[in-house]
């Protein structure tokens, strides 16, 4: 199923990056889980790889792989470690604002800095009295000549406390024409990070809370015009955030079946692997049925979205049946474990803390359900994907007659996708 969709450099790419997070994010687990807090280090290592820059142009230092190479960096490094996955994913996510709504000289400042592993963006709209409810957030931010004067609170934001640029959606005038977003240094006077509270999972990843207190921004950091912030919230959402979550929870999952089928192996009763039980078998047979649909489900709708394909309902989909699926493996992977998974000798119990962490962000699977029976019934609103289809697709081919094409791509002139860019840049926050 893979071929169908992925090249021989895609297949590169996975080999690449497995070999990573094999070598360098295996052996720092256990301080991770540990330490409960943010991994710095080795946050900071995976970025300076260039994966960052999966949907960077090339123009600005990038890779220009495009949504698919994305979800397999992410897939393979969530194999290993959700929490480093959500890292990924989250700095991705914040790269979705810049190149939809940067202008010209923020994409200049930011994007090589970022595809280097300079910069580590995030996106920041939640708020606790909001929730889910964009619409429903007060912090805000007001004109004062040349800048604004931003104050307020962000929660749950993902690479919070290691992030260098905050891109923050807050309201500068009343209804859903009153949002606007900027880009926040995280070493600008009036910005603070709230105490980083331990979490169930993902431990080394952080998703705190961000403070603004007579923040003043310049003008010239405001993405968009004023009142666009709503597109911005939206946009990284659908077409990133689902798409990145969605591969964070395969990753997930595929370690879930490799490590229960490991331990169905390694383990006997009555004179035989475990997996010999009837039982026990038919649960192997439903988690290797979940893992390849949900696959497919990720891999198609990433792929619609480099062609810029309309695909909003793929990527909703794709969220809620990888989401879905890989917690009810843990579920299956628990029980055939049964008291081993309950031991933190196992990676078990920690993939089963981590799935969940998945649920809530871009939407849980209530909202994509609603959102897909919008669908079936005609009432949907709009396309993101559609909207905003001028991707980093470069030379991709965009039909499957041209499939050969990928073979050999011209997305990059290095030996192999997730080669450092050879020119770097520094961040203008910290470093």
């Amino acid at each position: 199923m893979d071929s169908y969709f992925t090249s021989r450099r895609h297949h590169q790419l996975r080999e690449q990056v497995r070999g990573f997070a094999e070598r360098e994010v295996r052996p720092r687990i256990p301080a991770m889980e540990e330490s409960r807090t943010t991994a710095h280090g080795i946050s900071r290592l995976i970025a300076r790889q260039g994966w960052l820059g999966a949907t960077i142009a090339k123009e600005y230092g990038g890779m220009g792989a495009g949504h698919l190479a994305k979800t397999l960096i992410i897939e393979e490094l969530s194999r290993v470690s959700g929490a480093m996955g959500a890292m990924v994913q989250a700095s991705q996510l914040g790269v979705a604002k810049i190149v939809h709504f940067g202008s010209d000289e923020q994409k200049k400042t930011w994007l090589p800095a970022v595809a280097a592993g300079d910069c580590l963006p995030t996106i920041a709209v939640t708020e606790h009295d909001s929730g889910g409810h964009v619409l429903g957030m007060t912090a805000s931010a007001v004109r004062d000549g040349d800048d604004y004067v931003l104050n307020g609170r962000k929660v749950y934001v993902g690479n919070s406390h290691v992030g260098d640029l905050h891109g923050v959606v807050v309201r500068t005038g009343p209804g859903s024409k009153g949002l606007t977003a900027f880009l926040v240094e995280a070493d600008r006077p009036g910005f603070s990070l709230g105490e980083q509270r331990p979490a169930m999972g993902l431990h080394g990843f952080s998703f705190g809370e961000l403070i603004f207190d007579n923040c003043r921004v310049p003008a010239g950091n405001r993405l968009g015009d004023e009142g666009e912030g709503l597109s911005v919230a939206y946009s990284s959402s659908v077409l990133y955030g689902r798409a990145n979550l969605t591969a964070v929870s395969l990753g997930i999952h595929q370690a879930l079946v490799e490590e229960t089928t490991r331990f169905c192996a390694e383990r006997e009763r009555y004179g035989k692997p475990l997996h010999a039980l009837p039982n026990v078998k038919i649960k192997l047979g439903q988690m290797q049925s979940r893992l390849m649909t949900a696959r497919l489900a990720a891999y198609h709708a990433v792929h619609l979205l480099d062609r810029g394909k309309d695909c909003d309902a793929e990527l909703m989909n794709a969220k809620v049946v990888n989401v879905e699926s890989a917690l009810d493996t843990a579920r299956n992977a628990m029980e055939i474990h049964a008291a081993a998974g309950l031991f933190t000798d196992r990676p078990i119990e920690r993939f089963l803390r981590d799935a969940h962490h998945i649920f809530a962000p871009a939407g849980t699977s209530d909202v994509q359900l609603l959102r897909l029976a919008e669908v079936a019934l005609g009432t949907a609103k709009g396309s993101w994907s559609q909207r905003l289809s001028e991707l980093v697709r470069t030379d991709q081919p965009t039909t499957l007659d041209d499939a050969a094409a990928l073979e050999e791509p011209s997305w990059t002139e290095a030996a192999s996708w997730g080669q450092v860019p050879p020119q770097r840049t520094h961040c203008a926050g910290k470093v």
